[in-house]
């Protein structure tokens, strides 16, 4: 299974997420709610650490990588991400397949594609940039640090919040899986699935990092523009894409 890391950046640090974060995500869980509708945020500090031990057991089991989402300004805690859906294609192929056994070699610690997931902000740090900062962080470890070939995001089709965020990632629409689910508020819902490639990381890095850059400092939009207009970024059309 993936090492657990810690990634800081200039807005976002990211934890390995462990027991002592329960008391801080039931806090940051319980300003106003009315942004989760959609998406499952522990109420209560029972309900954080029932929410932190199943993290921590799908960890133990190698499904998934959990984080506690910091604010680099104050250290408080302002939610939760992860890794999940860990694919591994490296190692012999095992033919025909045993239930609950990967085709891949999970003793490589390295996976070849992963899903960036279950994603919560408290309302505080929501339009900060902390979504877009711990974003980078996590698909630059995905891409630079362990090689995948592809990660993956989804959202509930009827998100339009989150299925906005993820494409300003320039994250590439796969399609919408149709009564996929039971979702949050126990109605069936559509899946939107979207993806990002090896090849394509350095366009979304870039993007991302503009994204950031212009937060922080309007007059590097402008510059950027400007080095598009004169074609100095090679034609490279990442404004649109933004």
């Amino acid at each position: 299974m993936p090492v657990p890391v810690a990634l800081a950046g200039r807005l976002a640090r990211l934890e390995p997420l462990a027991p002592h974060h329960a008391p801080a995500l039931a806090e940051a869980g319980s300003e106003d709610r009315t942004s989760y509708a959609f998406t499952p945020v522990p109420h209560g500090l029972e309900a954080a650490e029932r929410y932190v031990d199943h993290a921590l057991a799908e960890q133990a089991a190698g499904r998934m990588l959990p984080f506690a989402v910091l604010s680099a300004a104050d250290g408080r805690v302002v939610g939760s991400t992860r890794f999940l859906e860990l694919d591994y294609w490296k190692g012999p192929l095992i033919w025909p397949s045993v239930p609950g056994v990967p085709y891949g070699d999970p003793a490589t610690a390295v996976p070849d594609a992963a899903e960036i997931g279950n994603t919560w902000l408290s309302p505080r740090a929501q339009g900060t940039g902390i979504n877009a900062e711990m974003k980078l962080l996590m698909l630059r470890h995905a891409f630079e640090t362990w090689g995948v070939r592809r990660i993956s995001l989804r959202a509930d089709a009827r998100n339009a919040r989150s299925r906005a965020a993820i494409e300003r990632l320039g994250a590439t629409c796969e399609g919408v899986r149709r009564a996929h689910s039971r979702g949050l508020d126990g109605e069936v819902r559509s899946t939107a699935f979207y993806s990002i490639l090896d090849e394509e990381w350095p366009a979304v890095r870039a993007i991302i990092e503009l994204r950031l850059a212009a937060a922080a400092s309007p007059t590097a939009l402008n510059r950027a523009i400007d080095r598009e207009r004169l074609g100095q970024d090679g034609g490279s059309g990442l404004l649109m894409m933004a």
